[in-house]
């Protein structure tokens, strides 16, 4: 069945699944055992936080490993809410993830969380950003490095610049990023969090990147590891299989991103031609290869997935953590789309799998259910 839906979950990638078996027959000891068999354990978790290292471009002491981006962007927000000086607050671009949006509403301080202004196509106003951070008010700053429903690329680096120049923290969620896009820059963005089964890794793994002044900070307390950031024994396996992932995508999907833009693009003129009336977000920006958000130009977004899903392509529409949630997407209503057009918002990802004759089946599957729809309603009229 072609999936089309790796910005929820991807496939394992064969080499994570060979490194973590392999570490899980051969390196299934404790970490912090004093003993030999601990301590080659050891050695390894720590290859690999230096190879991670190296993939990102930041130092090895500097990574922590934990569960994921939910994790971190909490363990983010709860250290800004500590440690910003009174009166400082947090600008946080309004189509984060719900696990970065969820975490500032509920740890922040009444009156911290302020939004950022966004243009036509969903990318953070750098200059206005750059105003909020000369007034001196904003002491923190959130952007993510691409979204998880439209795809759309912020402009990561420079923000990263800018929170550098006016001396403010920078957080940013590369969760989408990662496995897409080359991951070197990451390390000297600030804090960085990432989850690994975005990127052909297993679940319940990922890592938060420190930045170079991370004084106190602690996800979570009880044991030393982590250098003390992170309290709880080391999933060595877990992590193997992660950072082979990501190698492994940096050499080969990475390597591959015009061709396979190529193919989304294809993709996207011949569902123009065949759905009059059908609007891809975030058109007038850069997006990430592997995405794409289309406002359909009629009928709500679950009869879309549900028809696709019946001829054997799994689709999404919008964030799987937001699944289940009344109403409209956030992040495309915080884009200025009606509740009305968000509605009918269908969410297109693919993965290092997939094939350019997927996406012209998905396409061909698509024709057949805008056929379908207007047999359907016949009085059905674009939106």
């Amino acid at each position: 069945m072609p999936y089309f839906d790796h910005n929820a979950t991807t496939p394992l990638s064969p080499v994570a699944r060979e490194a973590w078996l392999c570490a899980s027959d051969e390196s299934w000891q404790n970490p912090s055992s004093p003993y030999r068999d601990g301590a080659r354990v050891r050695v390894r978790l720590e290859q690999s936080r230096g190879q991670l290292a190296l993939l990102t471009g930041g130092a090895a002491d500097r990574i922590v490993f934990n569960s994921g981006a939910t994790e971190g962007a909490n363990a983010v927000m709860k250290h800004f809410a500590d440690t910003l000086p009174a009166g400082r607050k947090v600008a946080l671009n309004p189509t984060e993830h719900p696990c970065v949006i969820e975490a500032a509403r509920h740890l922040l301080k009444p009156g911290q969380l302020v939004w950022l202004e966004l243009d036509g196509n969903g990318v953070v106003a750098l200059e206005r950003l750059d105003a909020l951070l000369a007034d001196g008010t904003v002491g923190a700053v959130s952007v993510m490095a691409a979204n998880n429903e439209t795809g759309v690329v912020q402009p990561w680096r420079e923000i990263s610049a800018l929170c550098r120049r006016r001396r403010a923290a920078f957080h940013c969620d590369a969760s989408q990023w990662l496995g897409k896009l080359p991951a070197s820059g990451l390390g000297a963005t600030g804090w960085v969090t990432a989850t690994a089964h975005k990127f052909g890794g297993p679940k319940g793994v990922g890592f938060l990147l420190l930045p170079e002044q991370a004084e106190g900070f602690r996800s979570q307390r009880g044991g030393e590891q982590e250098r003390g950031h992170r309290a709880g024994t080391e999933d060595f396996p877990a992590v193997a299989a992660m950072v082979a992932a990501l190698a492994d995508a940096e050499a080969n999907t990475v390597a591959s991103e015009a061709g396979r833009r190529s193919w989304r693009d294809a993709f996207l003129a011949r569902v123009r031609a065949a759905l009059p009336g059908a609007e891809v977000v975030g058109a007038g920006t850069e997006r990430l290869w592997n995405t794409v958000s289309l406002i359909m130009p009629h009928g709500d977004n679950l009869r879309w997935v549900t028809k696709l899903d019946r001829r054997g392509f799994q689709v999404s529409t919008g964030s799987a953590c937001a699944t289940g949630r009344a109403g409209p997407s956030p992040a495309l209503t915080a884009m200025g789309f009606a509740a009305a057009g968000a509605g009918r918002a269908v969410r297109i990802s693919a993965g290092w799998e997939t094939t350019e004759e997927d996406w012209r089946a998905l396409a061909g599957a698509l024709e057949a259910v805008e056929a379908e729809l207007r047999s359907s309603s016949p009085g059905v009229v674009e939106a």
